[in-house]
């Protein structure tokens, strides 16, 4: 995750419990002159489109009087689906054997993206066991550029 988002996930956390509402995570997207903000909210009940709309409101409030994004930015507010991303170790804690798709920073043994199963957690490192090759690979969350969850269908 990057330090910007870092920023944001401190900035916006707040208002987002505040309404009872778990926040998975921010993607902050610079599109060249635009900006896309998506925040991934959860909650037991599951997400509605009001539940959408409530963040919305309380979080475009924050961004009005913070003001941490320079320009014009679409914000968006999500459930985080099906194919639910992971922003941080607690999470892939909580879904350990799990599938999942990864893709990394840097090429670990020639392979940037990969397909395969939380397999444990041991202190830092997050062992994934790789569809393709059947080998098990060491990460540390600071590997990984983007995670989703691959639901079974």
């Amino acid at each position: 995750m990057s330090n910007r988002q870092d920023k944001l996930t401190e900035l916006l956390r707040p208002a987002v419990e505040g309404l009872g509402y778990e926040l998975v995570g921010i993607e902050h997207l610079p599109m060249g002159k635009h900006t896309v903000l998506r925040i991934y909210i959860d909650s037991a009940d599951g997400i509605t489109v009001s539940d959408c709309s409530s963040v919305s409101h309380q979080v475009s409030g924050v961004l009005e009087v913070e003001e941490p994004i320079k320009g014009a930015f679409t914000l968006e507010v999500s459930s985080p689906g099906i194919d639910r991303p992971l922003f941080n170790f607690e999470q892939f804690k909580q879904f350990v054997g799990s599938k999942v798709k990864l893709k990394l920073y840097h090429a670990i043994e020639g392979k940037r993206k990969i397909t395969g199963l939380i397999e444990s957690i041991e202190g830092e490192d997050i062992n994934i066991k790789d569809i393709e090759s059947d080998s098990t690979f060491q990460l540390q969350i600071d590997d990984i550029d983007k995670a989703n969850i691959i639901a079974d269908m």
